[in-house]
């Protein structure tokens, strides 16, 4: 039995916990709003430090208390007192300067759970990708896609669209290269690594459909207009990019492959105005209502 299973009793509401992130961040505020508008059908928590602490100024023992919030996050998801976590927004580079050595709270969360099967998928307005590669730089990108790499995550991808209702999910599989490697003109990764995976992926999930590899350049502009249900993506910002033009306010991000569920909302620290009360919402509350809807409580009530 999951860790998010052990969390909920018969006849209890799955507890959902929440991280402020960064307390020299937007985080702080952002929780406070979440629990004003808390989904039906669950029970949030707030999980370790959650005031603010001089705004717009990070510093090192911030730093050292957001990894604090996020070890005893991943610590009461794995021994089954929660069902989901929501993490507010981080500084990578503080986190780092503070010792945390994981590139980001996504391969955070799957190193203390055990877990080598993990992804990053982003969903908002839209569109809802997934990545084959994620933290690592550009010129790395190429080297590290496989064909084995592409199947992984692109079945956590169609598991996770069933999982939300999608019993026959379309997928599209973006090529890496411009116009998709223009048959091999500019470049042989897709026909080399990208276009093995798509039966493997069509025989492992003979409900979904997959397309590709097609032109990065226009796949996203199909899947925004209603063709597909998710795009697999080969690196970090070939997601990234529109999904934050189409649905940056209400994008949320999901670790795939957990034990448990864990979302954050798709944007940064925004030290430039926390403490403002200009920080919008909208994304954290997406997370804590995604959340909700996946740890099997009601979707929210709740508008972002």
């Amino acid at each position: 039995m999951s860790a998010a299973a052990l969390s909920r009793k018969p006849g209890s509401h799955p507890v959902i916990g929440l991280v402020a992130g960064d307390p020299a961040g937007v985080g702080p505020e952002l929780l406070a709003e979440a629990l004003l508008q808390a989904p039906d059908g669950v029970r949030l928590e707030v999980i370790g430090d959650s005031l603010p602490r001089n705004p717009g100024h990070p510093d090192l023992d911030g730093a050292k208390l957001a990894i604090a919030s996020l070890e005893e996050a991943v610590r009461r998801c794995m021994a089954g007192e929660l069902a989901a976590v929501v993490t507010g927004p981080v500084s990578k580079k503080h986190l780092h300067e503070a010792g945390f050595r994981y590139p980001g709270q996504t391969e955070f969360f799957a190193a203390r759970a055990g877990v080598d099967n993990f992804a990053m998928l982003l969903t908002g307005g839209p569109l809802t990708v997934a990545l084959v590669t994620a933290h690592v730089p550009l010129r790395e990108v190429a080297s590290l896609l496989t064909t084995e790499e592409i199947v992984r995550v692109g079945s956590l991808l169609a598991a996770f669209l069933q999982r939300r209702g999608i019993t026959s999910p379309r997928i599209a599989v973006a090529g890496l290269n411009p116009h998709a490697g223009e048959q091999g003109d500019l470049g042989d990764e897709e026909g080399r690594l990208i276009e093995p995976a798509l039966p493997l992926l069509a025989a492992a999930f003979p409900a979904a459909a997959f397309s590709g590899p097609l032109s990065p350049d226009t796949v996203f502009w199909r899947a925004a207009n209603g063709e597909f249900d998710a795009i697999l993506c080969m690196y970090h910002d070939q997601g990234l990019i529109p999904l934050k033009l189409l649905g940056f306010h209400d994008g949320v991000n999901v670790t795939l492959g957990l034990p448990f569920v864990r979302t954050s909302p798709d944007h940064g620290t925004a030290y430039e105005i926390a403490g403002t009360g200009k920080a919008r919402p909208d994304s954290f509350l997406s997370a804590v209502r995604l959340a909700a809807e996946l740890a099997g409580g009601k979707k929210g009530n709740s508008q972002g």
